[in-house]
């Protein structure tokens, strides 16, 4: 196990490689698979120095649950971008500014939570406080701050401490 550990120092990190590899490849063989599982193994393995724990993912079912949300709410903020965009005057627009108060303290966690925010059409992560105890996020069109705070901390947060905390 421990020979088993160090060739693959992270077996999941090394799975998503290779399927990310794949995906990236025009025309998929044999060679395309072979080269994108090497790279899925020496990556993890030359930056294993900079990972001196790695972190505990514990709700499985939750992760699953957590990655058919932010689906869902990819296509929804696309529609919704796309109708602010095409139909919305630019004077009725609110952009705003949200301070999103953290309870995550995980930073793998906190930094699922801010790709999640930027990944999501409309809204972007754009600051972390020195402490990692809020995140600055810009919307498109916010008209109450409160009610997007309010959502990410219910939507992707909690979620969030349930996978890593």
């Amino acid at each position: 196990m421990n020979l088993l550990r160090r060739v693959f120092p992270h077996p999941h990190l090394t799975i998503l490689l290779t399927i990310v590899w794949m995906l990236m490849v025009n025309t998929p063989s044999l060679n395309s698979l072979l080269f994108g599982l090497f790279l899925g193994i020496v990556i993890p393995f030359i930056t294993q120095p900079w990972w001196p724990s790695r972190p505990r993912l514990r709700n499985w079912p939750m992760i699953v649950e957590y990655f058919l949300i932010v689906l869902w709410d990819i296509v929804v903020a696309n529609v919704t971008v796309a109708y602010i965009i095409l139909f919305k005057r630019d004077d009725a627009r609110k952009p705003n500014w949200v301070a999103i108060p953290l309870e995550l303290r995980s930073p793998e966690a906190i930094t699922v939570l801010a790709g999640t925010i930027t990944m999501t059409p409309g809204t972007v992560s754009c600051d972390l406080s020195a402490q990692g105890h809020n995140l600055l996020v810009h919307c498109l069109d916010a008209p109450y701050p409160e009610a997007v705070r309010d959502q990410i901390k219910a939507r992707y947060e909690r979620r969030l401490k349930e996978i890593f905390e």
